[in-house]
């Protein structure tokens, strides 16, 4: 199966073939041909499934069809997102595709100035990627009108509920036309999820790939056993030792997150944490010194990690095991991405064995220890 076959257009395929992009994932090949049919979807899969390209490729070909020469743009897609960083990500997917038609996009997110946005907007756009917060401010100051989407998408709405978002969701979605076509994108069906997606989705067509227990098969996850106060100093050894040459780092708070990294860094080894505490300029900065790998090590918590999309990451590796078991699966699946191999470490304290327990539950299979080290 090639992107030709699924009737993408010559300048889409040509973007994607200078990406390196051959051939579609399971969740693109499922979806672009219902939407290019203009059907609704309820997409059930997680970030590093490549589902921001199948419904970024469709809605790319859908306005390109329809592009008039009217010089006063209006927006005819609207991408909602639960976070600053997923939304930067997917702006940059659609720079990347987009490259060689004609459509403008913007993207507009709390904690920075909204006078950049605002110039974007007034020039006029086609397509919007917004978090809700931002995006209601805007409406509410009369520089963003919904009156002529024809293209929702609602992306990680698993992710809007737990943050709060359900009610600027409402709002939003009070504003939109009622003819338009909806595209929503959740890693769990949980009842809330479900109940959401009946209220905006007409006759949807379901795709699901990669239910949250199942782990990426491509990543080989091992555990070490350690007393809490050892964790640096193995973690370092781990660094030190091994041909780990990028590794993301999770722990469960912003504190934990810049004592491991300021430990790291004087330690010699190149790190920088990333969490809401952060400004968005640092958070930025942080993640682009990451994947131009001039940082080594990002230490992450995960309300941040949502929207770290690095490719050719080889290693996660689990400081503190989280305490939901679906959360180690988000974590672990930012390694082993697009077809590549990865590989996850996690440390294990005695009072994180029973988070350790309802992973291996979750997953269906038992972690391999690793037992030989100094700090065991």
């Amino acid at each position: 199966m090639t992107f030709s076959n699924l009737k993408l257009i010559k300048p889409l395929v040509l973007a994607l073939e200078k990406k390196g992009y051959a051939e579609p994932t399971p969740i693109q090949e499922q979806s672009i041909p219902h939407i290019l049919e203009g059907r609704d979807i309820f997409g059930c899969a997680q970030t590093g499934t490549g589902k921001t390209a199948a419904f970024a490729l469709p809605i790319l070909q859908l306005l390109e069809a329809k592009k008039t020469t009217v010089a006063q743009k209006s927006i005819k897609a609207l991408i909602l997102a639960p976070t600053r960083e997923l939304a930067i990500q997917i702006s940059d997917n659609f720079t990347a595709y987009g490259k060689n038609l004609g459509l403008a996009h913007t993207t507009v997110f709390g904690g920075v100035s909204q006078n950049l946005q605002v110039k974007d907007l007034k020039r006029g756009v086609d397509i919007l990627i917004a978090t809700p917060g931002r995006l209601l401010d805007l409406m509410q100051q009369g520089f963003i009108k919904l009156n002529a989407i024809e293209y929702f998408v609602l992306d990680e709405a698993d992710r809007m509920l737990d943050m709060g978002f359900i009610n600027d969701i409402k709002k939003v979605i009070a504003k939109l036309p009622a003819k338009k076509q909806t595209l929503f994108f959740s890693a769990t069906a949980a009842p809330d999820i479900m109940k959401l997606a009946n209220t905006l989705l007409k006759n949807p067509v379901s795709v699901s790939v990669n239910p949250v227990s199942s782990t990426a098969t491509l990543v080989s996850q091992s555990v070490y056993y350690v007393k809490k106060e050892n964790k640096r100093a193995l973690l370092n050894y781990i660094l030190k030792n091994s041909k780990i040459e990028h590794a993301l780092v999770f722990t469960r708070t912003k504190r934990g997150a810049d004592k491991v990294a300021k430990d790291l860094n004087s330690n010699g080894i190149k790190a920088e944490a990333i969490h809401g505490n952060k400004s968005q300029g640092a958070r930025e900065r942080a993640l682009k010194g990451f994947k131009n790998r001039t940082i080594r090590v990002l230490v992450a918590t995960d309300i941040a990690s949502r929207g770290i999309d690095v490719d050719k990451l080889s290693h996660v590796i689990n400081y503190e095991l989280p305490e939901q078991a679906e959360t180690y699966v988000h974590r672990i699946g930012r390694t082993g991405r697009a077809g590549s191999t990865g590989i996850a470490l996690s440390f294990c304290t005695q009072d994180e064995m029973p988070y350790l327990k309802d992973i291996s539950k979750l997953i269906k299979k038992n972690i391999e220890i690793i037992s030989k080290h100094p700090f065991s």
